[in-house]
């Protein structure tokens, strides 16, 4: 096989899972913007997920967030995805949206409250039973707003505690993904600030704890491709939840703000084997002004870009000029691939797919944007909360 026809090969093989609450109305802290069209039901959501895999084909999985995704039959919900060429993704907890959760979830002070946060979790593990789903992804917004608020170190030994419950209710086969937050909603500390924080709980835990990257959640000028090659090292990275920043999380389409951050990050998933392993390639944004069906496929368009251009890294002359110690010809091997326009690459994989080449296009020409302003008339539309 040749070179390019193994990046082809790799690049027909990636797989980006997209959100289910990326499909609904989002907005900022002061308003929620509601769109014609937008998905009522998770069914509907799984409707509009499988466009976006049928006109960018790597788009096969839809992450759901529970308890906006709640429905009576999971297994039909799976079964209604597998119809349209989709599986369900991972299962998203949520314990920030309750008034219990005001001074934290599973490292709240009170017993009580930290039983209901970890009761939710053990739901969430019971949706993936019913779902097949493999991945349980924790997100927690606990944390201080002052000095003296709470004890930190107690604060840690109830997330071990918790998080320790869970871990041991996991079946064959699944996985428990910690995310990480610099800051936000609380300000003076969170309880899972940071990779390593995150890196020392899955530790303690077991093989099945992974940490998840979010590519939004870091303090400015972060070196985040080193912290994915040190969790590839450790065998401990799990997955993305792909968005850009420009300032804070701003869960924004992925690449917008910074490609060429993007682009370091994916050839260090490349080079670290990551992209071949069982790393999960997720979105994790909100569409707060534009369209959400054609801005889920430029963000997935957008990383199988910066996955060409990492592909295509002459890593045989990087390794001889890294090894030599010719620092210009090592940063202009990688600046080669990184200004390489791969969008003609990109096409011709499409094409050998039996796809589209351009997937805007294409999505543009199904009549799916008209058929659901004309169709998704009445009800509550999914949104933040719903």
């Amino acid at each position: 096989m040749t070179e390019l026809a193994a990046v082809k090969a790799a690049l027909k093989t990636q797989a980006v899972e997209t959100p289910s609450w990326a499909y609904g109305n989002s907005g900022t802290r002061f308003k929620v913007f509601a769109q014609a069209g937008v998905p009522r039901t998770p069914w509907e959501k799984v409707d509009d997920a499988a466009q976006v895999h049928a006109v960018t084909g790597v788009a096969p999985a839809v992450a759901l967030h529970i308890p906006w995704d709640r429905v009576d039959d999971y297994a039909a919900l799976a079964r209604n995805a597998e119809d349209r060429g989709l599986t369900l993704g991972a299962i998203n907890s949520n314990t920030f949206q309750d008034d219990d959760y005001r001074l934290g979830s599973i490292c709240h002070p009170d017993a009580a409250v930290r039983r209901k946060a970890v009761d939710h979790l053990l739901e969430c593990v019971d949706i993936m039973d019913a779902t097949g789903s493999s991945d349980l992804k924790l997100w927690f917004a606990d944390g201080t707003n002052y000095p003296g608020q709470d004890d930190v170190r107690e604060r840690q030994d109830r997330l071990a505690q918790g998080l320790a419950e869970v871990y041991e209710r996991l079946g064959e086969g699944q996985r428990m993904l910690l995310e990480y937050k610099l800051f936000e909603p609380a300000f003076y500390s969170t309880d899972v600030p940071d990779w390593g924080t995150a890196y020392a709980h899955c530790l303690r835990l077991g093989p099945k704890a992974r940490v998840v990257v979010d590519t939004g959640h870091h303090a400015p000028g972060t070196n985040i491709e080193f912290i994915v090659a040190t969790l590839l090292r450790e065998e401990r990275l799990g997955g993305f939840d792909f968005n850009s920043r420009f300032y804070a999380d701003d869960d924004l389409m992925a690449g917008a703000a910074d490609p060429f951050q993007l682009f370091r990050i994916m050839y260090e998933v490349v080079r670290g084997g990551g992209f071949t392993s069982e790393v999960a390639f997720m979105l994790d944004q909100c569409h707060n002004i534009e369209a959400k069906i054609p801005a889920i496929i430029r963000s997935v368009m957008n990383v199988q870009e910066a996955t060409a251009k990492a592909l295509l890294v002459d890593r045989s002359a990087l390794s001889a000029a890294q090894g030599s110690g010719d620092v210009l010809e090592a940063n202009t091997v990688l600046m080669d691939a990184y200004n390489t326009d791969v969008r003609p690459l990109l096409r011709e994989v499409r094409e050998e797919m039996g796809l589209d080449p351009e997937p805007l296009a294409a999505y543009r020409r199904s009549g799916w944007a008209e058929k659901i302003v004309a169709d998704r008339v009445g009800g509550r539309q999914a949104g933040w909360g719903a």
